[in-house]
């Protein structure tokens, strides 16, 4: 396989990510009914945005799928999420405490920044996360800082990706099963499974609970230490308001969870184990729009399938189940279970219908 070092300018496409936050800023300077653009944006306006591109036909161009971009613009793109997470936080924390606003405008402002965290915040940490060097994984565990969802690293890496698509793991969503129940028992199964993988790592290296080798509880120090300096620094409205926006960005890449996993189980082999992770345990979506402001997350079974995989090289798979439309109109359309089984369950292969009912 080649490596195109070079960078085209059609990859600058990527800079589209910004426009979430880009939106947020708008908002938050104008106040008023202006704090719901970006909901507006992800919930409205890209769905409308997807729907005209794929009558088009954009959604069908396809890419050179032969080369291996690894041009250090692609990098940079990630790394400048982090100045603009905090950024966001901050602006909207500091209009909230030293402006005059109204109910709804505290509404707005926390959802709006909530999105952020989880858009350019928790989405672009997971692609760090699964980074090979210490920097950008370190990077990736920071932007979940705001989002108090550091266990994130060690039960996606070292859980979620060994235990897809099995009724073992937290964020594989059970056949019929409601994104709103799916909220409350996906980050709870999350925490306790994040707690049984750092006691087994633990114990591989005999090391105890209080050992500097506990992640967990490392995160739990860091987590901790940021909610006593915004309590101390902004009082305890300003911490209310940040662990709404932290509930609501998680929340939010819960729902991406549900929609990428939903229903698809994997079978176990005449010896009791799962047969290996295939491209038809994840739902993909071409969507152009959601591909590319989520920075090819869509694309999720080829991420299953070589997870340090940078995000510009992720490909399509056609066996992979597809679903009917990008991330931000699934997700709405989650929200409406009655609805979301009709269109969605269909597309489950019989084989894992049955599997999730014995």
């Amino acid at each position: 396989m080649s490596i195109i070092k070079t960078f085209r300018l059609s990859d600058l496409k990527y800079l589209m990510a910004y426009s979430i936050p880009l939106t947020a800023l708008i908002g938050i300077s104008l106040k008023g009914m202006w704090v719901f653009i970006t909901p507006f944006y992800i919930f409205v306006m890209l769905p409308l945005l997807e729907l005209v591109s794929t009558r088009l036909g954009y959604d069908t161009i396809e890419e050179d799928e032969t080369k291996n971009l690894v041009h250090w613009i692609f990098d940079l793109m990630l790394y400048l999420n982090l100045p603009i997470i905090l950024g966001i936080l901050y602006y909207s924390l500091s209009t909230v405490l030293y402006t005059s606003c109204t109910t709804v405008e505290f509404i707005g402002l926390f959802l709006t920044t909530g999105i952020v965290l989880s858009s350019n915040g928790i989405n672009v940490a997971h692609e760090l996360c699964h980074r090979e060097n210490r920097f950008e994984k370190s990077l990736g565990k920071l932007m979940l800082l705001p989002s108090l969802f550091m266990h994130f690293y060690i039960e996606h890496n070292f859980g979620h990706h060994l235990n897809v698509a099995t009724k073992e793991d937290p964020v594989t969503a059970k056949y019929n099963q409601p994104l709103y129940l799916f909220w409350i028992t996906s980050p709870i199964r999350e925490i306790i499974s994040a707690i049984n993988i750092q006691k087994d790592i633990l114990n591989r290296s005999k090391s105890t609970f209080f050992s500097f080798k506990n992640d967990l509880l490392w995160y739990f120090i860091f987590q901790l230490s940021y909610m006593i300096l915004l309590t101390t620094y902004f009082g305890t409205n300003g911490l209310i308001f940040c662990l709404l926006s932290a509930m609501v960005s998680i929340l939010l890449f819960e729902s991406v969870n549900y929609i990428e996993h939903y229903g698809l189980l994997r079978e176990k082999t005449s010896s009791g184990r799962y047969e290996r992770v295939r491209s038809i345990h994840s739902w993909n979506s071409d969507h152009a729009l959601g591909r590319i402001v989520l920075y090819e997350l869509t694309r999720h079974s080829d991420h299953h399938y070589k997870s340090t995989k940078k995000y510009q090289n992720l490909i399509s798979f056609e066996e992979a189940p597809q679903l009917p439309y990008g991330y931000p109109t699934s997700i709405l359309l989650a929200m409406v279970p009655w609805l979301w089984f009709k269109i969605v369950n269909p597309r489950i292969p019989k084989s894992m219908i049955m599997q999730s009912n014995n």
